[in-house]
């Protein structure tokens, strides 16, 4: 379409009453698409117009069509409680036509555009020597990713939906050693986190998404594990405030993380990072915080 051409804007569309039958046809969609939050956006807009004609009868409609989406919207929580997000999979191809980084739902994708023999999928998110790859075969590295927000954001996503709705930033996580091996002891475990900026937002139009951003950043030894107790005192939240209680979610969260056969668990950790004020000093900071997240977690 091109505002040049004669009589695109003179269409019934291109009215208010055009706009408004649009909008509620969009409501209608996601509707039945089953993303009942994004209704309630629409009819933002569409109700001020509404008002504003004082058309009382299509108000009535609209907010009856409001209440089935909100009355989905709690059906849908108790349903969610203890479930899982959606999964999300960075996608790297590498080859002499193609080259670039998607983030990408499926796999069998591009064994249809080069063949089954001529596609080789690397599974592990360490970073790939493209000098050592063959250059008649297309190499697609697969690796899990979850989406990432800054501390800010969390504020304003709470509940499931806004934690999977318009997420343009992914991170995975690569596990590494100064010796090169991918894993080790407590005290020489470090961590380098990416994280991924898309073009667009997802859920989006298309399942595949180009990233026009890449950062990486290294975590020590003492920073993984301030990272990894949080996320243990966040699980045992999550489980301790279910409603209702779900007794056996309880008893595994405990014994992943306090469980006396649990290898690199906080009583290590503790003994590590804590038996001893660092020597470093630029280490006290991360040694208070580590701290502090243990009374937190015994808090809890």
């Amino acid at each position: 379409l091109s505002p040049d051409e004669d009589g695109i804007c003179s269409g019934r569309y291109f009215s208010e009453s055009g706009l408004v039958g649009l909008l509620e046809q969009a409501a209608e969609l996601f509707s039945t698409g089953g993303l009942y939050e994004t209704v309630n956006e629409v009819y933002k807009i569409v109700i001020p117009i509404l008002e504003a004609h004082r058309d009382f009868r299509k108000l009535t409609l609209t907010h009856s069509k409001l209440q089935k989406a909100f009355d989905s919207i709690i059906s849908k929580v108790l349903v969610r409680q203890g479930t899982a997000s959606k999964t999300h999979c960075w996608v790297a191809l590498f080859c002499n036509k193609h080259s670039g980084i998607i983030l990408f739902h499926f796999q069998g994708f591009y064994g249809q555009c080069f063949g089954e023999d001529a596609v080789e999928v690397i599974k592990d998110s360490a970073p790939v020597d493209k000098r050592k790859l063959d250059p008649n075969k297309a190499y697609i590295q697969i690796t899990f990713v979850e989406p990432y927000f800054d501390e800010y954001e969390m504020k304003d996503r709470v509940t499931y939906f806004e934690k999977n709705f318009n997420l343009c930033r992914f991170m995975y996580t690569t596990p590494f050693t100064m010796d090169g091996r991918p894993r080790g002891e407590l005290s020489e475990q470090y961590k380098r986190n990416t994280i991924l900026t898309t073009m667009h937002a997802f859920p989006y139009i298309k399942t595949r998404i180009n990233v026009i951003q890449k950062e990486e950043f290294i975590l020590t030894p003492i920073e993984v594990a301030i990272e990894d107790m949080r996320k243990k005192t966040q699980e045992l939240t999550a489980a301790t405030n279910q409603e209702p209680p779900d007794a056996k979610m309880l008893q595994m969260v405990l014994q992943g993380s306090v469980g006396a056969t649990v290898n690199q668990g906080p009583l290590e950790v503790a003994q590590v990072f804590l038996a001893e004020i660092p020597a470093d000093p630029k280490l006290y900071r991360h040694h208070n915080k580590l701290r502090l997240c243990f009374k937190e977690f015994i808090m809890r």
